[in-house]
């Protein structure tokens, strides 16, 4: 079993949230998942439990048009999601180049869905719906990508960080075919996420 401190190499514009923190109190204990993305002690995210459906107003397609999304829907695929925002550094030098890796590998793959959420938790001014599209050019991800502001909340945080009990970005959260998160933490070893899902399919081709 690969443990999460093998697999996350770094943090960075990271954010303690008391009353993000206070979330997880109200969700089920999470579970010990016998993957390679299993937390061996879990402080943030909700690993072991069933993936909730994403909150997002803003969404659009691989060609920048509106569209929408449901996390319900993808049962059946694994799903990798990354967090972020357009001001984070970490998301440039890691953040989109991990998700830029992860979905060149699959591609041409039905079964695996990649998909990158702006959490925007500080910064409204700078890291605005635009971003999303301007992002989405920039680093050649012909794939969903949505807008999750903060400001818009009662809580004033994100709606998938509350969800997800995340810690700021860049994140990534890590669903397996059958709807459970196997990670929700920092930065994480892309050829090793790659490599996991890969192992997994050909066991069901």
């Amino acid at each position: 079993m690969v443990m999460l401190k093998e697999l996350i190499e770094y943090r960075d514009c990271n954010m303690n949230r008391r009353d993000i923190l206070k979330a997880a109190a109200a969700l089920p204990p999470a579970l010990v998942v016998p993957s390679a993305f299993a937390e061996e002690k879990q402080k943030r995210g909700i690993v072991g439990t069933i993936a909730p459906e994403l909150n997002v107003e803003f969404w659009i397609d691989a060609a920048g048009n509106p569209t929408t999304f449901s996390m319900n829907e993808q049962r059946g695929k694994w799903v990798y999601m990354k967090l972020w925002q357009s001001w984070c550094p970490g998301c440039h030098s890691i953040g989109f180049p991990t998700l830029k890796k992860v979905t060149d590998a699959f591609i041409d793959e039905d079964r695996v869905v990649t998909l990158g959420i702006q959490t925007v938790f500080e910064g409204h001014h700078t890291n605005t719906a635009d971003k999303v599209r301007e992002m989405q050019l920039r680093y050649d991800l012909p794939i969903i990508m949505g807008h999750d502001p903060g400001e818009k909340t009662a809580t004033g945080y994100p709606n998938t960080m509350v969800s997800y009990i995340t810690g700021g970005t860049p994140w990534q959260v890590i669903i397996a075919p059958d709807g459970r998160v196997v990670f929700d933490g920092f930065r994480v070893n892309a050829d090793q996420v790659i490599s996991t899902i890969q192992e997994d399919l050909a066991k069901t081709s």
